[in-house]
């Protein structure tokens, strides 16, 4: 039967989706189903794998039937998810030993201060591009081995396999028959040498980590292993080959085509994530992150991040827990049925913050107000601070010498015009939004469809469709005067 889709399985923060991709490299088909993350205690947070993994497989079924599709009618598969996130399971039984420690919770953060008692800030710094943080799952793989009863001794004797979600779906996608990542999710663990492609001996030594327990980094493109549609009780007879695996970030700047040095998005998604393209060698940027943007055709592409940690979550927040959005109000509306703030400004450091302050003990605050505040000033405000976060990156590297003459933009929230002009305001550059705003999981699938011989890197470059540019028109003189408001706003929550 001739192969028609190339399926991707995009896991994210909070739900597991699969798309069917034709051989027109467009979307026709998807599902999703929500992942719920658990919360034992306060700033902990862990994910249930099987009910992570059972979403997952559930999505695939539902895009299947949705076209009719079987097993023998998909040329390849591709797996991107969200990273840091980490948990470890027994090898024989596939059991795991604990929950996963998602990348958001803070349980790890006495293991942090230790290593940086033990000196160890600079080692991770200039071997992995990261920083010695409770976001990355070095810490987390330590908790685990710390703090599950007998999992040290069950580690060393081989008995146990870790991976972050990539390997965990990998494993469940192949019957138990593949361990492996690829360098990209790994580049995120801060366990993973930037110069070598491999993982870090010196730190696996000083962070307690067995080697044996990390699956084996390969490129981006490998062949991973293969689903059988028996084991998934999918239609088809054909098992079909895992070509690509990619870190969700590093797939959504392949999917947006940022292959020339210099190119860069913006992902506005739970957390908000801005990528550049460094070129064949890592740039390590004060503030930022350098790791791995894909391995693919034999060549490594770098890159170098800013991470915020609440971006769209922030508008959840206001939703569920400050109640100053009803179930059914719509954000752009109220946003956008006044002006501006009125001088408010929302600083959500909900769990700290991240790039380019990287000040965990910072907490969430709203300044500004006054009498003359309403809700709708609040949620204005909850929407320009995902574009003055972004700024704020941006400073940073543009200060290194990087020219950004223009930003791409993806992510549900990217379909805001008031954000997308702001965006453009803040930045005084052009935001080019695409057609297609699901960037990532046409990413992985342009990749695994590499794989499967159909298509070359240069069409994707080719389908990228403009949907609108967002010009700057703010004056700079207020664009400047509204981000230094933005910025004593952080200070208050900095005490810089």
């Amino acid at each position: 039967m001739t192969p028609k889709y190339v399926m991707a399985l995009d896991e994210g923060s909070t739900s597991a989706r699969t798309v069917l991709v034709n051989l027109e490299g467009e979307i026709v088909a998807e599902a999703r189903n929500p992942v719920v993350p658990v919360f034992p205690r306060p700033l902990w947070v862990e994910l249930d794998p099987f009910e992570l993994w059972s979403a997952q497989r559930r999505s695939m079924a539902a895009v299947m039937a949705e076209v009719g599709a079987v097993t023998d009618e998909i040329a390849a598969i591709g797996v991107t998810t969200h990273r840091e996130s980490c948990l470890v399971w027994d090898r024989r039984t596939g059991e795991p030993i604990h929950p996963a420690l998602m990348w958001m919770s803070k349980q790890t953060d006495p293991i942090v201060e230790r290593w940086r008692g033990e000196g160890l800030d600079d080692e991770f710094r200039a071997r992995t591009g990261l920083y010695n943080d409770s976001f990355f799952s070095a810490a987390k793989l330590a908790w685990l081995l710390e703090n599950v009863p007998g999992a040290r001794a069950r580690a060393e004797n081989g008995e146990l396999a870790a991976g972050t979600v990539d390997t965990w779906l990998l494993w469940q996608l192949t019957g138990g028959r593949s361990h492996l990542t690829d360098h990209s999710e790994a580049s995120r663990t801060a366990l993973f040498s930037l110069e070598t492609l491999d993982w870090d001996g010196r730190l696996l030594e000083a962070c307690g980590i067995p080697a044996g327990l990390l699956p084996p980094a390969v490129a981006s493109d490998a062949v991973f292993g293969e689903m059988r549609p028996a084991e998934m009780g999918l239609p088809g007879a054909a098992s079909v080959p895992v070509t690509a695996v990619m870190a969700d970030q590093q797939a959504g700047m392949f999917g947006q085509a940022c292959f020339e040095p210099g190119s860069a998005k913006n992902t506005y998604g739970t957390a908000s994530v801005l990528t550049v393209n460094s070129g064949d060698r890592p740039q390590v940027i004060e503030g930022l992150t350098a790791s791995v943007g894909w391995t693919v055709g034999g060549t490594t592409t770098y890159e170098a991040e800013g991470v915020v940690f609440h971006s769209g979550q922030t508008l959840q927040w206001m939703r569920e827990r400050l109640g100053v959005l009803g179930a059914g109000d719509d954000i752009a509306a109220v946003a956008s049925s006044v002006p501006d703030t009125g001088g408010v400004y929302v600083v959500p450091a909900f769990a700290g913050l991240s790039a380019p302050y990287w000040h965990r003990e910072a907490r969430a605050s709203i300044v500004g107000l006054t009498l003359e505040s309403g809700a709708e000033h609040v949620v204005r405000a909850g929407v320009e601070a995902m574009a003055y976060q972004t700024r704020d990156v941006v400073d940073v590297l543009v200060a290194s010498g990087i020219a950004m003459p223009a930003l791409k933009v993806d992510g549900g929230a990217a379909g805001s015009d008031l954000l997308c002009q702001f965006q453009a305001d803040i930045l005084g550059i052009p935001v080019c939004r695409p057609v297609e705003l699901e960037r990532t999981a046409l990413g992985v699938a342009h990749v695994a469809g590499m794989g499967a011989g159909l298509w070359r890197q240069g069409d994707l470059s080719e389908r990228w469709a403009l949907d609108r540019v967002f010009e700057p028109q703010m004056p700079e003189a207020r664009r400047e005067e509204l981000h230094a408001g933005w910025q004593a706003a952080v200070r208050t929550v900095t005490g810089g």
